[in-house]
């Protein structure tokens, strides 16, 4: 598993000023956008050195609070040095008085900006690359993208001494570099459980429709099998190149999971990928199977971080 090797506290991230990041940013020019989602809005930073670096804009307006998405994104992606996951590089968390009018009167309140920057990915996210009009990747490249997913979700659940259940993995989540490389970000709704917890439960439940683990949406119920119920749903789409457009009627995206029972049996598969290697297909099958394991309306049913590896190794 490849992390990164650098102590810790030479690479926190810096807290800078706002008035850097809207520099960096040209006042959040419309030109410099990169993507708008449920905790905020994206745009292009260019340092002075000629360094590009993503900077996200918290949202006034989410489900989660702006203290409750920074404390989660900045801690636990400063706990999470992994090769599979973005990369924190600064943060701003500045707090100023200003004077605005309320009820015909002038008063003075504390506004807070809040801002993350990251590392810039240039390839932008899985989604596009699975479904937009843009350039296909064959199998070799979807099963690496897989793996490097997996590992990444494997620290996230196991590697950092704590468990980190990131709450929200969906296509749009999964960055790629130059080399295709996999990162998990988007860390908003993620929760750090303690060494002994293994569960906890939450009045709140928010996330992408077609990805939420059924005792999470209907007891609240947070586990790392949680996570493991995104990860399938990740993995189908992925093997299959079907998209999930479940909705607020099937929140847990039943529907899209009985479709591709129903439908991805061995024979279509190996009519869709005739041109394939046999080791490929076997890949591709192994893969479907992982991620209906992983998609179990009992949680205790799907398989571990540690099992999914496993059998994508062909060890299991």
């Amino acid at each position: 598993m490849a992390t990164h090797t650098s102590s810790p506290l030479s690479t926190l991230p810096k807290n800078l000023p706002a008035s850097f990041m809207k520099e960096i940013t040209d006042n959040f020019s419309a030109d410099r956008q990169l993507g708008k989602g449920a905790f905020g809005t994206v745009f292009k930073g260019i340092l002075s050195n000629g360094e590009v670096i993503a900077v996200k804009q918290l949202g006034a307006n989410s489900a989660v609070s702006h203290e409750r998405q920074f404390e989660n994104e900045a801690v636990n992606l400063m706990a999470a040095q992994h090769d599979n996951i973005v990369k924190l590089v600064h943060y701003c968390h500045e707090t100023q008085k200003k004077v605005v009018e309320h009820d015909r009167k002038y008063v003075i309140v504390d506004v807070t900006e809040t801002f993350l920057c990251y590392e810039y990915l240039s390839n932008g996210n899985l989604d596009n690359y699975l479904f937009g009009s843009g350039k296909k990747f064959d199998w070799p490249e979807r099963f690496k993208i897989i793996k490097g997913i997996c590992q990444g979700l494997d620290f996230l659940h196991n590697g950092t001494g704590q468990h980190i259940v990131h709450m929200d993995l969906k296509p749009d989540n999964i960055l790629l570099d130059d080399n295709m490389i996999p990162k998990i970000s988007d860390f908003g709704l993620s929760r750090l459980f303690g060494q002994e917890q293994t569960r906890i439960n939450t009045q709140t439940v928010v996330g992408a429709f077609g990805y939420l683990a059924p005792e999470y949406l209907y007891r609240g119920e947070i586990s790392t099998q949680s996570d493991i119920y995104s990860l399938g749903m990740l993995l189908i789409q992925i093997s299959t190149g079907e998209k999930n457009k479940s909705n607020a009627e099937d929140k847990c995206g039943t529907k899209f999971i009985e479709q591709v029972r129903q439908e991805w049996t061995d024979r279509k598969i190996t009519s869709m990928y005739a041109s394939l290697p046999a080791g490929h297909l076997q890949e591709i099958k192994r893969c479907i199977e992982i991620g209906l394991q992983c998609v179990e309306v009992d949680r205790k049913k799907r398989l571990s971080i540690t099992e999914i590896i496993d059998k994508l190794n062909g060890i299991r």
